[in-house]
């Protein structure tokens, strides 16, 4: 028993001695270095999963080096000294900066081996080019393993462990996640797309009111009768539809784009040719009134809002009168012109 153990150990240091110099030397050939215990603002850890496996079971290991932004990290080769472990999968250089400034390099290796005993993954010379250019190497601490046998952890039991599945490394799912994002928003785009057609489309097929515009201007008159505005001392309010009705309805007459004209504007586009003089005049200081009201927040006469209603309605019927008069005007100058054409051709005839 103590052969066996004195020969495990032998076996484990000339590994480990032989680990060192084979990658120094590959390392480092070329190059005056220094071996140093520490380094100021410099730290390496080594660390694994498990301390005890057994045959053919994985490992992850893992060496973190952490360094001044001053200092180069020079890569080693650690494929030459990881003892007697196979690396399965490796993950090198995972760069982190940290928020101190310092600079985190971590490299994962997955170890396995398919023989017992107690063995070490040996240390790893770390070189770094300081800034005066000298390079001095630190060794990371080596991590104990112990390997056991499958037959062994057994007992008496004759039952043979399955074998494990074989190690596959995690799959890139990148572009998955960037195909699918990019369907994802296409998906989204034509979903904009035809809501808004059809919102287009219900706003283009809506009804068309095709009654004269006094009547639907009588109608709105009264809605807003029906409004307790007056009761309520909201007379902003009041004015404002008030004002809006007697605008759309103008514009609707005279073919003009009153709403979205000034009081100013609409007094010099309805000239006192389209109105009489006191119609044009009362019309003139009812919307004025109405601005002082709806912009000036200016309380009216107690019997001011009744009489502009009558006002606005006299306005309305005024030119709707005003309307069929001229429309019968010109019915009746174009039956005229049709009866003298008519009388002439007969004359014509006649004479021939």
């Amino acid at each position: 028993m103590r052969v066996t153990t004195r020969h495990t150990i032998m076996r484990v240091a000339v590994t480990v001695i032989a680990s060192i110099i084979l990658s120094c030397s590959q390392l480092y050939a070329s190059d005056t270095v220094d071996t140093v215990k520490t380094l100021s603002g410099i730290e390496i850890q080594t660390s694994v999963d498990r301390t005890e496996i057994l045959i053919g079971d994985l490992i992850q290991y893992s060496l973190v080096i952490i360094h001044d932004s001053t200092v180069q990290l020079i890569p080693p080769p650690l494929g030459a000294n990881l003892g007697a472990f196979d690396v399965k999968d490796y993950k090198p250089d995972r760069v982190t900066h940290l928020e101190d400034g310092r600079i985190r390099n971590e490299n994962i290796f997955v170890l396995s081996t398919f023989t017992t005993g107690d063995y070490v993954i040996p240390p790893v010379p770390v070189a770094f080019k300081l800034s005066d250019g000298s390079r001095k190497v630190i060794l990371s601490e080596a991590v104990p393993i112990k390997v056991k046998s499958l037959l062994a952890e057994a007992g008496d039991s004759v039952d043979i462990r399955p074998l494990k599945a074989q190690y596959e490394p995690e799959p890139d799912l990148t572009p998955y996640y960037l195909w699918g994002g990019l369907l994802l928003l296409v998906i989204l785009l034509l979903v904009v797309f035809f809501w808004y057609r059809h919102k287009r489309k219900g706003l283009g097929s809506e009804k068309v009111d095709l009654r004269p515009p006094w009547e639907i201007a009588f109608e709105k008159m009264a809605f807003l009768k029906q409004k307790d505005y007056l009761d309520t001392g909201e007379f902003r309010l009041y004015y404002l539809e008030l004002t809006s009705i007697v605008r759309w309805y103008l514009g609707r007459m005279y073919k003009l784009n009153i709403p979205d004209m000034t009081t100013e504007e609409l007094l010099a586009e309805i000239d006192k040719g389209m109105l009489p003089d006191d119609v044009y005049d009362e019309l003139s200081q009812f919307l004025k009134h109405a601005d002082l009201v709806k912009f000036a927040k200016m309380m009216p006469e107690q019997s001011r809002p009744e009489r502009d209603y009558g006002f606005v309605h006299k306005v309305i019927d005024f030119v709707r009168k005003q309307y069929q008069a001229q429309q019968e005007s010109e019915t009746d100058t174009a039956n005229s012109a049709t009866n003298a054409s008519t009388s002439k051709q007969g004359n014509k005839e006649g004479v021939q």
